[in-house]
């Protein structure tokens, strides 16, 4: 028998090394390939904690607005026209029953000559038809008819003297000119403020704030308040709450207060400045209340809200958005947001996300 050839054995062993190297290829890959890490306790974010305790009585409140008085008038013209005269500038000092600003008369003056007239024909009208009616010429209902039109063309005289009358401004009592809402020359209708005036000193000085439906609801009259203005730096006044409003300003979207001094104004204070106070409400909310919680623990603040975190296991991060209801140093007062939150978590949270793993390091208490 014929032994095979040399070049017979190598084309059978040919395929065969490359079915070798086929089956070789993935313990190669797995030997190459990189050990994955295993998640371990070490990807917690240590955090520390301190325990939420809602208090039933309102918090110092941190409000602003403007001094201003209780006795701020805004001056008008009674009919419309061209304002021919406004002798004052914000600022000036007036005195009761000064002339102030005046419109062009020519119309009203006009008016005025044309009721008179009408007066002096009704006067000739009725004398003449009351003659006539002793004679038996006029009857009983044309005596009556001249005698109505007598009467409703007094009634247009005294209605064009009026608006003659208050075709001119005058101060309503001494004071200042606070605001000048119109200038010489322009055509203005009735009743469109002209000027706004305040007493010298008669009238009561007050900081009108603004405060939202949470606050407002906590605020009572007589509360006491502490207020401060820039003009004054370091200086303290006490005032109490004196007016609070029935009703949303639809401006502002808020309800407003009065502040009122409880001694005198200060020199340094003018109307439309603004100042600050910190009200201390009296009254005791019940059924709801708020959290006081340190400032560093709030996220993301914007106007009333702002963003926290809290954990009810220690294991897992939650974020919340919270309602802020003031802020005074260092501390946040919120009012909604916090039921049933579990406990603050009051360090770390730069470095948290919603469900971020955590692990407790300690507990702060609030009297720490």
């Amino acid at each position: 028998m014929k032994s095979p050839s040399f070049y017979s054995i190598q084309q059978v062993m040919k395929p065969l090394r490359y079915l070798i190297l086929l089956l070789s290829l993935p313990l190669m890959y797995s030997c190459s390939s990189p050990v994955q890490p295993v998640s371990t306790a070490s990807d917690t974010i240590p955090v520390q904690i301190m325990p939420l305790q809602q208090q039933n009585s309102q918090a110092p409140m941190s409000v602003s607005g403007q001094f201003t008085t209780d006795d701020e008038v805004m001056l008008s013209f009674k009919t419309g026209g061209i304002i021919s005269s406004l002798s004052v500038k914000e600022g000036d000092r007036v005195k009761r029953g000064q002339l102030l600003a005046t419109l062009n008369p020519t119309d009203i003056n006009a008016q005025l000559q044309q009721a008179k007239l009408t007066v002096e024909k009704a006067q000739r009208d009725y004398q003449r038809t009351q003659n006539l009616y002793k004679d038996s010429v006029a009857t009983l209902e044309q005596l009556q008819n001249s005698k109505t039109m007598l009467q409703q063309s007094q009634q247009q005289l005294n209605m064009a003297s009026f608006n003659r009358q208050y075709s001119e401004i005058h101060a309503p009592k001494d004071g200042f000119i606070l605001k000048k809402l119109a200038n010489t020359g322009q055509q203005v209708t009735a009743g469109t403020a002209i000027l706004q005036t305040n007493g010298a000193e008669s009238g009561k000085w007050m900081l009108r704030v603004g405060v939202s439906d949470y606050e407002w609801a906590g605020l009572r009259l007589g509360d006491r308040a502490k207020i401060q203005t820039s003009s004054l730096p370091g200086q303290t006044f006490e005032g109490r709450v004196t007016r609070k409003s029935e009703g949303v300003d639809a401006a502002t979207g808020t309800f407003s207060a009065d502040i009122s001094f409880s001694g005198k104004k200060p020199e340094a204070i003018a109307a439309g400045m603004f100042g600050k106070a910190v009200i201390e409400p009296s009254k005791v909310t019940t059924g709801t209340g708020s959290w006081q919680i340190p400032y560093e623990a709030l996220l993301d603040g914007d106007g009333n809200s702002g963003y926290v975190f809290v954990t009810s296991d220690r294991k897992t991060a939650r974020k919340l958005k919270v309602t802020i209801g003031g802020i005074e140093k260092n501390t946040v007062t919120v009012t909604h947001g916090l039921e049933n939150a579990g406990a603050l978590i009051i360090s770390g949270s730069a470095y948290l996300t919603d469900k971020s793993p955590i692990s407790v390091q300690s507990t702060k208490t609030a009297a720490q």
